[in-house]
């Protein structure tokens, strides 16, 4: 093994609730028993607390899996399989992985672990996984034939606490005065923001305390999510609208609606909040919004489930609330804290051409600018002559004096022929040989100068360079691609009222600013773009934290 020799890494987890947070240590005492009967030298403990050994994404884990590559270790200690995870692929490629670096798997419980193991004992734990999925349906399928609720607290209810209620539920009146009002004003024709908006403005808490939005009141009606689709209000408990599977890459669950054959209906006439009138009418609405959302001017059917994403899509941030800048129609771009819960005073829009413009336009006259080129290629030049003197000049030192050790060499090489030996000469010799070996190695390591000239023609093709790209960005077919691979460079893009005037200042962050950063401060004689326009003004985080620089479009 290389690296430190008998350094064990310990790894522990659990992830059930009735479990407590003694239970990493007590797994970490039985492998720290265990390390020292072998006479083992304990290293770092690795732990997961309160996750599912159902994913690989756990941070523990994770780490683990980034040490091993190290040779920092060369056996892991568990204190069984099932702490290490409840898939057989991921116990059985992490076995792989550890078996081809050398690196051993020993269990407090069974000794080291070998392929068969890892085989029995990883398709138990992923069999566990499985049973106890079903078993939780099995319990929850229970509790909704008995007209309790086997999933979370709606909004409008309160939990009954007491032993003999355990799973049911009781209206909160407040609550259901602001659910009904919530279907009145769609029903009447309002749509989910504009209520959203009115709620928040009136001070009306959404759930959990939180404030109103507007998918929280549309929701998905395939799935059964949001306010207006919660059958409950009209009196039926339906469960099982949706299954959830487990991303195993990402460890995130993903929602997946059920054919409505596998529902399950239970009726509660005592937990019905919207009467029939006022359920049916909103149904009706929203099978006419439906329809008219799902066609074009035509008749025609859209599939408008996926938004086309642009260069900034995701990215760019509103300076007020801190809530995203989205799409708003007409391709433009407004703050959704304003526009969806009206918690924002920050009104301002701002077109798409506008604000990728204003990148790309930073991007032209900063990086791409060849005058910029022009200054790296001198500076380029300048640098390398520079060394190459610097060279030459170490070098001509060295073999100087190397040449004048071989002169020494020979003279005294003279002297015993001419029959002039001293004792003392054999001293000296054995010195100017050593210091003739020196000088040859230092010699050898001296790299001789190496002429390089930039061609004269290269500015000149940067600059056909830089129009090939500008034609590409304004190429419907490839100019997704290459905004792609610039918007990659981009953390955010934080866009602000401006105090006096119309117009949003913009204010971009990440790599692509501090390479704008660096293109602006190329020179003391560059000349700045004017007051206003892209690239006006370069402005770094004070402080000697992580916050990036900053480049104000």
């Amino acid at each position: 093994m290389r690296g430190v020799k008998h350094a064990r890494r310990v790894y522990a987890r659990y992830s059930s609730d009735r479990q407590s947070e003694a239970s990493i240590e007590d797994q970490v005492e039985v492998c720290r028993r265990l390390i020292e009967r072998q006479g083992w030298q304990l290293g770092v403990v690795y732990s997961d607390r309160a996750i599912s050994g159902g994913s690989a994404v756990r941070p523990g884990y994770q780490k683990l899996l980034r040490d091993l590559p190290g040779g920092r270790f060369d056996v892991v200690v568990i204190e069984a399989l099932d702490r290490l995870g409840r898939r057989l692929s991921d116990v059985a490629a992490l076995h792989d992985d550890l078996a081809f670096r050398g690196v051993r798997l020993w269990s407090a419980s069974m000794g080291e672990l070998t392929p068969l193991h890892i085989g029995i004992l990883g398709t138990m734990a992923q069999h566990y996984l499985s049973d106890l999925r079903d078993k939780t349906r099995r319990g929850q399928l229970g509790r909704v034939l008995q007209g309790r609720i086997a999933g979370s607290n709606a909004y409008g209810y309160d939990v009954i606490n007491d032993a003999d209620g355990a799973g049911g539920r009781r209206i909160n009146e407040a609550q259901a005065e602001v659910v009904r009002r919530i279907f009145r004003m769609y029903a009447a024709g309002e749509s989910p923001r504009t209520i959203a908006r009115r709620l928040n403005a009136d001070r009306v808490h959404g759930p959990g305390g939180r404030s109103w939005q507007d998918t929280t009141i549309r929701g998905q009606v395939e799935r059964g999510t949001g306010l207006l689709n919660n059958e409950l209000y009209a009196g039926l408990y339906v469960w099982n609208h949706c299954s959830y599977v487990k991303d195993p890459r990402t460890g995130k669950r993903a929602a997946r609606p059920n054919p409505p054959e596998q529902w399950e209906s239970v009726a509660v006439p005592d937990l019905r909040i919207v009467d029939e009138v006022l359920w049916l009418a909103v149904k009706a609405r929203q099978q006419e919004v439906g329809f008219r959302m799902a066609r074009d001017d035509s008749g025609n059917a859209l599939n408008r489930a996926h938004r086309r994403k642009y260069m900034l899509s995701g990215l760019l941030e509103c300076g007020v609330c801190g809530g995203g800048y989205t799409i708003m129609g007409k391709e433009r771009y407004g703050c959704a804290g304003h526009r969806n819960k009206g918690t924002c005073a920050n009104d301002r829009t701002i077109s798409r051409q506008e604000i990728e413009g204003r990148v790309l336009t930073a991007l032209r006259q900063s990086l791409l600018a060849p005058e910029l080129f022009e200054e790296f290629a001198r500076t380029f030049q300048e640098e390398v002559n520079r060394r190459n003197k610097e060279a030459v000049g170490q070098r001509a030192q060295v073999e100087a004096e190397l040449k004048q050790v071989e002169r020494k060499i020979d003279q005294i090489v003279r002297a015993v022929e001419d029959g002039l030996y001293q004792a003392s000469m054999k001293t000296r010799l054995v010195e100017l040989e050593q210091e003739k070996a020196r000088l040859g190695n230092v010699l050898a390591d001296t790299d001789a100068p190496f002429p390089i000239s930039l061609h004269p023609n290269l500015p000149a093709l940067y600059r056909r360079k830089v129009e090939d790209l500008e034609k590409l960005l304004i190429d419907p077919e490839l100019a997704a691609e290459a905004m792609q691979a610039i918007a990659a460079l981009i953390r955010r893009v934080v866009l602000t009222p401006r105090a006096n005037a119309l117009g949003l200042d913009a204010v971009l962050l990440g790599d692509l600013a501090e390479i704008l950063a660096l293109c602006a401060d190329a020179g003391p004689n560059e000349r700045r773009p004017a007051v206003g326009t892209a690239g006006r003004q370069v402005s770094v985080v004070a402080g000697a934290g992580f916050e990036p620089a900053t480049f104000r479009l």
